[in-house]
C-alpha cells in the first residue's frame, strides 16, 4: 500500500493563535508599566533642578556671609547657568510648559516657589507618580 506523505511547511493555526495570545498577555503586561516612564522622567528632571537650585542657594548664602539671594534670577551667572526649568508631568492638576519663572506666593502655580529666604520649592500641589500627594516639593 502506498502512503503519500504530505511535507508540512509553516504554522498550524493552533500554532499561531497561541503566539498571539502571548504576544497579548506580554503587552497588556508591559505597556501600562512604560506608560508613566515620561511623566516620572519629567518629575525626576524638575527635582534634580530643585536639587541644583538649593545648592546654588547655599553657594550664594555662604559666598555672601550669610545673605540670602533676593531671587532666583539674582544667582545667574555667579552661581549657575541659569535657572533650571519647571516640567510638572502631564498627569498634574497644574501642568505648563516648561519655564523658569518663579512667584512670591505660595499657591498652585506649577512654578518655582522662592521666599527670599532659602526655601526654594516647586509650588504645586498634586500626587506624584508613585501615589503620594506632594504640597510644594
Amino acid at each position: 500500500m502506498l502512503r503519500l506523505h504530505r511535507k508540512c511547511k509553516g504554522f498550524t493555526l493552533i500554532e499561531l493563535m497561541i503566539v498571539v495570545a502571548i504576544i497579548g498577555i506580554l503587552a497588556a503586561i508591559a505597556i501600562p508599566r512604560f506608560a508613566n516612564l515620561i511623566d516620572r522622567a519629567r518629575e525626576a528632571r524638575t527635582q534634580g533642578n530643585l536639587g541644583s537650585l538649593r545648592s546654588a542657594l547655599a553657594i550664594c548664602y555662604g559666598a555672601t556671609d550669610g545673605t540670602w539671594s533676593a531671587t532666583l534670577a539674582a544667582l545667574v551667572p555667579t552661581y549657575i547657568d541659569a535657572v533650571p526649568t519647571v516640567l510638572l508631568p502631564s498627569s498634574y492638576a497644574v501642568v505648563h510648559a516648561e519655564t523658569s519663572a518663579e512667584t512670591a506666593v505660595a499657591g498652585n502655580d506649577g512654578l518655582w516657589f522662592y521666599d527670599g529666604v532659602g526655601t526654594c520649592n516647586v509650588n504645586c500641589t498634586c500626587t506624584d507618580t508613585q501615589g503620594n500627594v506632594v504640597n510644594t516639593w
